[in-house]
């Protein structure tokens, strides 16, 4: 599984929506402000390529990890 980190400001609804259509699991991390919301969206192996090709096509900058990334992991990109 593979693990890619968006931030939720820099997609439109329609973009976060054709990912969930793509993703195996799309989750949200909220945080209060300062800091930015992330989703985070779970793909299989399989798929990796053809979303990391709909993610380029579409202009979409994002992280990538092999292991779910902990609460205070994304905290600690954001500071």
């Amino acid at each position: 599984m593979w693990y890619f980190l968006i931030r939720q400001s820099s997609v439109a609804y329609e973009q976060y929506q054709a990912l969930q259509r793509t993703a195996a699991l799309t989750e949200i991390e909220l945080f209060n402000d300062p800091y930015e919301n992330w989703y985070v969206v779970s793909v299989e192996k399989e798929q990796y390529t053809a979303f990391v090709d709909q993610l380029d096509r579409e202009g979409i900058r994002y992280d990538l990890r092999s292991d779910r990334p902990l609460r205070d992991e994304l905290l600690d990109l954001m500071r």
